[in-house]
């Protein structure tokens, strides 16, 4: 007799590379070849990857404009005995990324119908607060800052005195306003990484005081590539 948990559907959460293609896993290739249909962040960008190795799968979009109404056509796909595989443009899903809504949504109503399984793998956060050379045993991810400068500071504000590393990521455009916010904030000599391009051709990890840096990056003719940003907070 087969119970019922062996009959539910899969939703698989498969983190992509977030620059080398050699980071993807061997169980996530198996997942994407082996699924009925991908929801992905950009189609375009999913069907390079796919096609790299050779995969060839239906897709859907699945991104943060649509994910509201997208959610009940992957859950139905679900339910009708379709393994569905979640990703987003690099990384793990749902980090920065869209996917919550449909996770939460799968666990609480539908899971003695449909098994949610998360695939480990590539992730910009983890990559970044393990070459920064900052504390590790504890941290704060807070994905992307408000845009205005003010709202900036107070949510920066709140971290001040909690002695972890804190993390966000930030767009090149906007990484020296953000940098001067947080001088003001930690103080000239709080510790600060900047990682960009990470695995690529171009990685670079900044570290230093958050003034060396700062004067560092004013300094450069291009800031290309999204930044993730490390800092811990100055011991008064």
């Amino acid at each position: 007799m087969i119970k019922e948990f062996e009959k539910r559907s899969v939703l698989y959460i498969v983190p992509t590379p977030i620059g080398n293609l050699e980071d993807i896993t061997l169980r996530a290739l198996r997942v994407l070849k082996e699924c009925d249909l991908v929801a992905c962040e950009d189609t375009r960008k999913s069907l390079k990857l796919l096609s790299h190795f050779g995969i060839s799968k239906p897709l859907i979009s699945f991104h943060s404009y649509n994910e509201r109404y997208k959610v009940e056509y992957v859950v139905n796909k679900l339910l009708n005995g379709n393994n569905v595989a979640l990703v987003s443009d690099a990384g793990m899903p749902c980090i920065s990324d869209p996917g919550y809504t449909l996770i939460k949504l799968v666990i609480k109503k539908y899971r003695k119908d449909v098994k949610v399984e998360v695939l480990p793998g590539a992730s910009a956060v983890v990559t970044a607060l393990v070459g920064s050379g900052l504390p590790i045993d504890g941290f704060i991810f807070c994905g992307f800052l408000k845009r205005k400068s003010t709202k900036i500071r107070k949510e920066l504000s709140e971290l001040l005195n909690l002695k972890k590393t804190i993390i966000f990521y930030e767009s090149p455009h906007r990484i020296i306003k953000t940098v001067t916010v947080c001088k003001d904030v930690f103080g000239k000599n709080a510790e600060i990484c900047l990682a960009r391009e990470i695995t690529k051709k171009f990685e670079e990890f900044m570290r230093g005081s958050i003034e060396e840096i700062l004067e560092n990056i004013k300094n450069k003719n291009s800031l290309l590539g999204e930044f993730v940003v490390l800092i811990y907070p100055e011991v008064k």
